[in-house]
């Protein structure tokens, strides 16, 4: 039986990469992104067009996966917003903004799709190194990074919540990956892994990382320290 997995933030970068890495396995990937043009018409990917920061966006995905009768094996929150902005000319609206993707949107998706989601299935967070306590920042990322590490929280609780039924949740805490959200962050950055490098990696831990872990964080990155 082909395996269901669906990704958020599928639409470019890491989230991309992956679906298309798993669709080309013959897993079928139920694909998010608020633009979806180039997901379309690939076999094994449904595309959906969802806005994280909008719950009723999330609700009605949702409910067409609950109309599927879909058994879904793997979700990967993979969605992010970064806003490069010094702090001090941050702003409420500014902290929200990444707040309702990075975090809420991400805890949303995840508690309506819980029921639909296999309980030996897995749930994978994507969070960042600059959510790691001790771990080198980036500054100007105070809004982006503080989110992922609300993500590595998030994750340690729900794993302790479910731990007896499951399904399974782990974090991953990229470092710099060559993406178009990088990019236009940090114009002219070059970083150590690509796109489908952590994509290949991604999917990989995601269909057999449960196995040996659960409710734990782990740091993917190539670069020092």
């Amino acid at each position: 039986m082909k395996k269901n997995i669906i990704i958020s933030g599928a639409g470019r970068g890491i989230g991309r990469a992956t679906a298309l890495l798993a669709a080309s396995r013959g897993i079928q990937v139920f694909a998010i992104s608020r633009n979806i043009e180039n997901l379309k018409g690939i076999e094994n990917i449904h595309a959906f067009s969802v806005d994280l920061s909008d719950k009723s966006a999330i609700a009605s995905f949702c409910n067409e996966v609950s109309i599927k009768n879909l058994n879904i094996d793997v979700l990967i929150n993979n969605a992010g917003k970064l806003e490069n902005i010094p702090f001090k000319d941050s702003t409420v609206e500014v902290f929200e903004s990444v707040y309702k993707v990075n975090v809420f949107g991400l805890a949303e998706l995840t508690r309506q799709l819980l029921p639909k989601i296999d309980t030996k299935g897995h749930v994978v967070n994507i969070s960042s190194m600059g959510g790691i306590q001790g771990s080198s920042k980036f500054p100007g990322l105070a809004a982006y990074s503080s989110s992922k590490g609300a993500v590595i929280t998030l994750t340690e609780l729900l794993a302790e919540e479910y731990k007896d039924k499951g399904p399974s949740f782990n974090a991953l805490a990229f470092g710099a990956v060559q993406t178009e959200m990088l990019e236009e962050a940090f114009p002219g950055y070059q970083a150590p892994l690509s796109a489908d490098q952590m994509g290949d990696y991604l999917l990989n831990f995601a269909l057999n990382g449960h196995q040996f872990y659960n409710g734990k964080v782990l740091p993917v990155s190539a670069g020092t320290p």
